[in-house]
């Protein structure tokens, strides 16, 4: 969990009391991408083989966004569902498995 605390020049300017807003922030891991690729035998020439951009592989490797029509091609190519490509880490499963 992320805490923001308002500055106290923003308190000043706005006229308000310092008060704290929390967020939880999700994070996209890719990691069933892979293991679903691993599992099926599926290389990512094949991918590129069937229209999924270079740029977009690259950007996958390093957890990046992909649009929806992206992942429904994903699973057209490895005839799979999308939590077979992509799942949401709460940041607070994140930090314990940075821990761990």
């Amino acid at each position: 969990m992320i805490i923001f605390t308002i500055s106290k020049r923003i308190q000043r300017q706005y006229n308000c009391k310092k008060y704290h807003v929390e967020a939880v922030i999700t994070i996209i891991s890719y990691d069933p991408l892979w293991e679903t690729m691993k599992k099926k035998g599926i290389s990512q020439y094949k991918l590129i083989n069937e229209g999924i951009d270079n740029k977009t592989l690259d950007s996958l490797k390093k957890g990046g966004n992909i649009t929806m029509r992206t992942l429904e091609n994903i699973c057209r190519i490895l005839d799979c569902n999308p939590n077979q490509v992509v799942r949401f880490v709460s940041d607070k499963e994140n930090n314990n498995k940075s821990e761990g």
